[in-house]
Protein backbone atom coordinates (compact mmCIF):
# COMPACT_ATOMS: atom_id res chain seq x y z
CA UNK A 1 0.00 0.00 0.00
CA UNK A 2 1.33 3.69 -0.80
CA UNK A 3 0.96 5.18 2.27
CA UNK A 4 0.98 8.68 0.22
CA UNK A 5 -1.51 7.49 -2.17
CA UNK A 6 -4.17 6.44 0.59
CA UNK A 7 -3.62 9.86 2.45
CA UNK A 8 -4.89 11.96 -1.16
CA UNK A 9 -7.66 9.26 -1.67
CA UNK A 10 -8.76 10.86 2.16
CA UNK A 11 -9.32 14.47 0.97
CA UNK A 12 -13.13 14.57 0.54
CA UNK A 13 -12.58 13.00 4.38
CA UNK A 14 -11.03 15.65 5.36
CA UNK A 15 -13.22 18.21 3.72
CA UNK A 16 -16.20 16.84 5.35
CA UNK A 17 -14.32 16.05 9.08
CA UNK A 18 -14.21 20.17 8.80
CA UNK A 19 -17.32 20.82 7.85
CA UNK A 20 -18.53 18.43 10.51
CA UNK A 21 -16.15 19.79 13.25
CA UNK A 22 -16.35 23.52 12.51
CA UNK A 23 -18.11 25.67 15.11
CA UNK A 24 -18.84 29.27 14.62
CA UNK A 25 -16.44 32.26 16.10
CA UNK A 26 -18.96 34.96 16.31
CA UNK A 27 -16.85 36.94 14.63
CA UNK A 28 -17.29 39.62 12.15
CA UNK A 29 -14.50 41.27 9.27
CA UNK A 30 -16.02 44.52 10.73
CA UNK A 31 -14.47 44.13 14.22
CA UNK A 32 -11.16 44.36 13.16
CA UNK A 33 -8.61 46.48 11.29
CA UNK A 34 -7.16 43.42 9.13
CA UNK A 35 -6.09 39.86 9.31
CA UNK A 36 -3.11 37.87 9.81
CA UNK A 37 -2.57 34.46 9.14
CA UNK A 38 0.53 32.08 10.30
CA UNK A 39 1.76 29.16 9.18
CA UNK A 40 4.72 27.08 7.57
CA UNK A 41 4.88 24.55 4.75
CA UNK A 42 1.44 22.48 4.50
CA UNK A 43 0.20 24.57 7.57
CA UNK A 44 0.59 28.07 6.09
CA UNK A 45 -0.61 27.10 2.19
CA UNK A 46 -4.33 27.06 3.55
CA UNK A 47 -4.03 30.57 4.82
CA UNK A 48 -2.34 31.82 1.24
CA UNK A 49 -4.97 29.79 -0.77
CA UNK A 50 -7.59 31.42 1.28
CA UNK A 51 -6.60 34.66 0.55
CA UNK A 52 -6.91 34.35 -3.03
CA UNK A 53 -10.16 32.53 -2.88
CA UNK A 54 -11.81 35.94 -1.49
CA UNK A 55 -9.22 38.15 -2.72
CA UNK A 56 -12.08 40.05 -4.73
CA UNK A 57 -14.73 40.16 -1.85
CA UNK A 58 -12.84 40.05 1.65
CA UNK A 59 -13.47 43.91 2.88
CA UNK A 60 -10.26 44.17 5.29
CA UNK A 61 -6.71 43.13 4.18
CA UNK A 62 -5.39 40.26 4.80
CA UNK A 63 -1.86 39.12 4.94
CA UNK A 64 -0.10 35.28 5.32
CA UNK A 65 3.43 35.07 7.29
CA UNK A 66 5.88 32.66 7.28
CA UNK A 67 8.28 33.48 9.25
CA UNK A 68 9.47 33.97 13.16
CA UNK A 69 8.41 37.67 13.58
CA UNK A 70 5.15 39.25 12.94
CA UNK A 71 4.67 42.84 10.79
CA UNK A 72 4.49 45.84 13.16
CA UNK A 73 0.86 47.24 12.31
CA UNK A 74 -0.33 43.97 14.28
CA UNK A 75 -2.45 45.42 17.06
CA UNK A 76 -5.64 44.54 19.52
CA UNK A 77 -7.42 45.47 15.86
CA UNK A 78 -6.07 42.92 14.15
CA UNK A 79 -7.52 38.98 14.10
CA UNK A 80 -4.51 36.53 14.18
CA UNK A 81 -5.15 33.10 12.75
CA UNK A 82 -2.11 30.67 13.32
CA UNK A 83 -1.90 27.13 11.96
CA UNK A 84 0.34 24.30 12.76
CA UNK A 85 -0.48 20.94 12.25
CA UNK A 86 1.90 19.66 14.64
CA UNK A 87 1.74 22.61 17.26
CA UNK A 88 5.27 22.38 17.56
CA UNK A 89 6.47 24.41 14.76
CA UNK A 90 9.18 26.51 15.91
CA UNK A 91 8.52 29.85 13.73
CA UNK A 92 4.48 29.67 14.49
CA UNK A 93 5.40 29.33 18.68
CA UNK A 94 7.26 32.64 18.33
CA UNK A 95 4.84 34.32 16.35
CA UNK A 96 2.20 33.35 18.93
CA UNK A 97 4.51 34.67 21.71
CA UNK A 98 4.68 37.87 19.46
CA UNK A 99 0.83 37.98 18.89
CA UNK A 100 0.19 37.77 22.30
CA UNK A 101 2.16 40.67 23.52
CA UNK A 102 0.07 42.62 20.59
CA UNK A 103 -2.86 41.59 22.26
CA UNK A 104 -4.52 40.77 19.24
CA UNK A 105 -7.72 37.97 18.79
CA UNK A 106 -6.58 34.48 17.93
CA UNK A 107 -8.09 31.82 16.17
CA UNK A 108 -5.78 28.17 16.34
CA UNK A 109 -6.25 25.82 14.04
CA UNK A 110 -3.98 22.34 14.78
CA UNK A 111 -3.78 18.92 15.69
CA UNK A 112 -2.27 19.32 19.56
CA UNK A 113 1.44 20.26 20.56
CA UNK A 114 3.07 22.98 22.55
CA UNK A 115 0.33 25.32 20.41
CA UNK A 116 -2.56 23.10 21.31
CA UNK A 117 -2.13 23.45 25.23
CA UNK A 118 -1.51 26.94 24.36
CA UNK A 119 -4.45 27.69 23.12
CA UNK A 120 -6.44 25.79 25.66
CA UNK A 121 -4.23 27.59 28.22
CA UNK A 122 -5.54 31.08 27.10
CA UNK A 123 -8.80 29.91 25.91
CA UNK A 124 -8.52 30.42 22.61
CA UNK A 125 -11.32 29.64 19.25
CA UNK A 126 -9.03 26.58 18.16
CA UNK A 127 -10.39 24.40 15.27
CA UNK A 128 -9.00 21.04 15.44
CA UNK A 129 -6.99 18.90 13.31
CA UNK A 130 -7.21 14.72 13.14
CA UNK A 131 -3.92 13.92 13.28
CA UNK A 132 -2.20 10.93 11.44
CA UNK A 133 -1.02 12.70 8.28
CA UNK A 134 1.81 14.84 6.81
CA UNK A 135 1.51 18.41 7.16
CA UNK A 136 1.39 18.79 3.78
CA UNK A 137 -1.13 15.78 2.93
CA UNK A 138 -3.22 16.75 4.99
CA UNK A 139 -4.38 20.39 3.47
CA UNK A 140 -8.38 19.72 3.27
CA UNK A 141 -8.56 19.94 7.11
CA UNK A 142 -6.91 23.55 6.91
CA UNK A 143 -8.12 25.01 3.76
CA UNK A 144 -12.08 23.80 4.92
CA UNK A 145 -11.58 25.16 7.96
CA UNK A 146 -10.08 28.79 6.80
CA UNK A 147 -13.18 28.61 3.75
CA UNK A 148 -15.72 28.78 6.71
CA UNK A 149 -13.76 31.29 9.14
CA UNK A 150 -13.54 33.61 6.08
CA UNK A 151 -17.12 33.12 5.26
CA UNK A 152 -18.47 34.02 8.43
CA UNK A 153 -16.48 36.88 9.01
CA UNK A 154 -17.91 38.14 5.98
CA UNK A 155 -21.73 37.06 6.72
CA UNK A 156 -21.42 34.50 3.94
CA UNK A 157 -23.14 30.73 4.23
CA UNK A 158 -20.13 28.33 2.52
CA UNK A 159 -21.41 25.03 3.98
CA UNK A 160 -24.06 24.00 1.27
CA UNK A 161 -20.99 24.50 -1.39
CA UNK A 162 -18.59 22.88 0.51
CA UNK A 163 -20.76 20.06 1.45
CA UNK A 164 -21.21 19.56 -2.34
CA UNK A 165 -17.59 19.56 -2.80
CA UNK A 166 -17.12 16.68 -1.14
CA UNK A 167 -19.38 14.35 -3.24
CA UNK A 168 -16.83 15.62 -5.95
CA UNK A 169 -13.98 13.23 -3.89
CA UNK A 170 -16.41 10.35 -3.53
CA UNK A 171 -14.45 8.84 -6.35
CA UNK A 172 -10.65 10.05 -6.69
CA UNK A 173 -10.32 8.00 -10.41
CA UNK A 174 -11.07 10.79 -12.13
CA UNK A 175 -8.70 12.66 -10.59
CA UNK A 176 -5.89 9.95 -10.60
CA UNK A 177 -6.89 9.48 -14.18
CA UNK A 178 -6.39 13.11 -15.31
CA UNK A 179 -3.20 13.29 -13.14
CA UNK A 180 -1.53 9.67 -14.82
CA UNK A 181 -2.14 11.50 -18.78
CA UNK A 182 -0.39 14.15 -17.76
CA UNK A 183 2.21 12.51 -15.45
CA UNK A 184 2.72 10.13 -19.25
CA UNK A 185 2.60 13.08 -21.16
CA UNK A 186 6.03 14.64 -18.94
CA UNK A 187 7.79 11.40 -17.89
CA UNK A 188 10.64 11.94 -20.58
CA UNK A 189 11.60 15.10 -19.11
CA UNK A 190 11.64 13.80 -15.57
CA UNK A 191 14.74 15.28 -14.73
CA UNK A 192 13.93 19.03 -16.60
CA UNK A 193 13.03 21.80 -13.89
CA UNK A 194 9.17 22.50 -13.25
CA UNK A 195 7.89 26.02 -13.90
CA UNK A 196 4.37 27.10 -13.07
CA UNK A 197 3.06 30.17 -14.70
CA UNK A 198 -0.40 31.22 -12.83
CA UNK A 199 -2.53 34.38 -12.74
CA UNK A 200 -3.52 35.89 -9.35
CA UNK A 201 -6.11 33.85 -8.36
CA UNK A 202 -4.26 30.85 -8.14
CA UNK A 203 -0.93 31.94 -7.48
CA UNK A 204 -1.43 30.05 -4.35
CA UNK A 205 -2.00 27.13 -6.18
CA UNK A 206 0.69 27.22 -7.97
CA UNK A 207 2.98 27.17 -4.49
CA UNK A 208 1.15 24.55 -3.30
CA UNK A 209 2.26 22.70 -6.48
CA UNK A 210 5.36 23.41 -6.41
CA UNK A 211 5.72 22.61 -2.62
CA UNK A 212 4.22 19.21 -3.43
CA UNK A 213 6.83 18.41 -6.37
CA UNK A 214 9.37 19.49 -4.16
CA UNK A 215 8.59 17.76 -1.12
CA UNK A 216 6.95 14.52 -2.75
CA UNK A 217 9.31 14.27 -5.71
CA UNK A 218 12.04 15.74 -4.70
CA UNK A 219 12.76 17.80 -7.73
CA UNK A 220 12.72 21.75 -8.39
CA UNK A 221 9.44 23.82 -9.54
CA UNK A 222 9.65 27.52 -9.10
CA UNK A 223 6.71 29.55 -9.72
CA UNK A 224 6.11 33.26 -11.25
CA UNK A 225 2.58 35.08 -11.43
CA UNK A 226 1.58 36.48 -14.96
CA UNK A 227 1.51 39.28 -15.67
CA UNK A 228 4.37 40.88 -13.21
CA UNK A 229 6.50 37.59 -15.10
CA UNK A 230 6.08 39.25 -18.61
CA UNK A 231 7.78 42.30 -17.06
CA UNK A 232 11.41 40.42 -16.12
CA UNK A 233 11.10 36.67 -16.31
CA UNK A 234 10.27 36.39 -19.83
CA UNK A 235 13.56 37.89 -21.15
CA UNK A 236 15.01 34.17 -20.07
CA UNK A 237 13.30 32.62 -22.69
CA UNK A 238 15.61 32.27 -25.47
CA UNK A 239 16.38 29.35 -27.06
CA UNK A 240 15.79 25.84 -25.50
CA UNK A 241 15.23 25.58 -22.05
CA UNK A 242 15.27 22.18 -20.04
CA UNK A 243 12.25 23.39 -18.17
CA UNK A 244 8.78 21.76 -18.20
CA UNK A 245 6.24 25.02 -18.30
CA UNK A 246 2.70 24.34 -16.26
CA UNK A 247 0.06 27.41 -16.49
CA UNK A 248 -2.42 27.54 -14.16
CA UNK A 249 -4.83 30.12 -15.85
CA UNK A 250 -8.08 30.85 -13.81
CA UNK A 251 -9.62 32.61 -16.90
CA UNK A 252 -10.77 35.59 -14.74
CA UNK A 253 -9.32 38.26 -16.34
CA UNK A 254 -9.14 38.63 -20.29
CA UNK A 255 -5.57 40.34 -20.55
CA UNK A 256 -3.98 38.08 -18.71
CA UNK A 257 -5.11 35.38 -20.82
CA UNK A 258 -3.98 36.81 -23.76
CA UNK A 259 -0.99 37.01 -21.86
CA UNK A 260 -0.67 33.38 -21.62
CA UNK A 261 -1.63 32.62 -24.69
CA UNK A 262 1.38 35.24 -26.42
CA UNK A 263 3.70 32.57 -23.79
CA UNK A 264 2.12 29.53 -25.52
CA UNK A 265 3.38 30.86 -29.11
CA UNK A 266 6.52 31.96 -27.50
CA UNK A 267 7.55 28.86 -26.22
CA UNK A 268 6.37 26.41 -28.57
CA UNK A 269 8.87 28.05 -31.32
CA UNK A 270 11.80 26.00 -29.43
CA UNK A 271 9.24 22.74 -28.61
CA UNK A 272 8.94 23.44 -24.64
CA UNK A 273 6.43 20.85 -22.81
CA UNK A 274 3.44 23.38 -21.79
CA UNK A 275 1.16 22.03 -19.88
CA UNK A 276 -1.67 23.87 -19.64
CA UNK A 277 -4.36 23.11 -16.53
CA UNK A 278 -6.91 25.59 -16.67
CA UNK A 279 -10.72 26.52 -15.34
CA UNK A 280 -13.56 27.47 -17.18
CA UNK A 281 -14.48 29.26 -14.30
CA UNK A 282 -13.00 30.47 -10.94
CA UNK A 283 -14.96 28.98 -8.26
CA UNK A 284 -14.54 27.18 -4.76
CA UNK A 285 -14.86 24.00 -6.20
CA UNK A 286 -12.28 24.55 -9.25
CA UNK A 287 -9.82 25.62 -6.39
CA UNK A 288 -10.36 22.26 -4.49
CA UNK A 289 -10.41 20.06 -7.75
CA UNK A 290 -7.38 21.63 -9.43
CA UNK A 291 -5.45 21.15 -6.03
CA UNK A 292 -6.37 17.69 -6.09
CA UNK A 293 -5.14 16.83 -9.63
CA UNK A 294 -2.17 18.43 -8.96
CA UNK A 295 -1.21 16.97 -5.59
CA UNK A 296 -1.67 13.41 -7.66
CA UNK A 297 0.89 14.63 -10.26
CA UNK A 298 3.19 14.89 -7.61
CA UNK A 299 3.11 11.35 -6.33
CA UNK A 300 2.89 9.71 -9.44
CA UNK A 301 6.08 12.10 -10.31
CA UNK A 302 7.96 10.78 -6.72
CA UNK A 303 6.94 7.23 -7.96
CA UNK A 304 8.48 7.22 -11.32
CA UNK A 305 11.39 8.87 -9.80
CA UNK A 306 11.62 6.28 -7.32
CA UNK A 307 12.07 8.33 -4.58
CA UNK A 308 10.13 8.52 -0.81
CA UNK A 309 7.39 10.87 -1.34
CA UNK A 310 6.39 10.11 2.58
CA UNK A 311 10.02 11.28 4.39
CA UNK A 312 11.71 14.41 4.22
CA UNK A 313 15.26 13.77 5.47
CA UNK A 314 16.65 17.20 4.76
CA UNK A 315 13.57 19.22 6.35
CA UNK A 316 13.98 16.31 9.97
CA UNK A 317 18.12 17.20 9.44
CA UNK A 318 17.71 20.91 9.43
CA UNK A 319 15.20 20.58 12.51
CA UNK A 320 18.30 18.49 14.57
CA UNK A 321 20.61 20.90 13.59
CA UNK A 322 18.32 23.90 14.83
CA UNK A 323 17.88 21.87 17.92
CA UNK A 324 21.44 21.61 19.16
CA UNK A 325 22.31 25.49 17.43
Amino acid sequence: MNVQHEALKKFGYQINYAIENYSNHGLAANQFSNVLIGGLGGSGIGGRITKTIFMNEFPIPVEVIADYTIPAYVNEKTLVILGSYSGNTEETLAMFDAVKEKGSQMIILTGGGKIGELAKQHNLKTYWIELGFQPRMALGFSLTYLVQIFGELMGKEVKGELQDIVKLFEDNTPYYDDGMDVFESIKSKAKSKFVVLSDAQFEAVATRFAQQVQENAKHECFTHVVPEHNHNVIESYYGTLDTVFFFLNSNSNVRVGSRFEFLTGLLEVENHKIIEIGVEQFTLASVYQTIHRLDWISLLMADYRKVDSLNVPNIASLKEFLEKV
